[in-house]
């Protein structure tokens, strides 16, 4: 959970910066529809989301790295 937008924190992954390894490695772009609808969302209520979200898209076929 960050305070940039998804676009600049995916730039920072792919740059090396703060980066998850499996992002900078294999890291294609973002899917903006799987998270518009979340942004801006307040951190406690992001922290909630996360393990819910991460287990949704993983039913739905996506590799999720995290969600804890």
């Amino acid at each position: 959970m960050t305070g940039l937008s998804p676009e600049q924190r995916f730039q920072n992954h792919k740059q090396g910066i703060k980066a998850a390894r499996i992002v900078k490695r294999c890291g294609e772009r973002l899917v903006p529809r799987l998270y518009a609808h979340l942004n801006p969302m307040s951190f406690p209520k992001a922290k909630a989301m996360e393990i819910f979200l991460a287990e949704s898209l993983r039913k739905r076929g996506y590799v999720v790295y995290g969600g804890h």
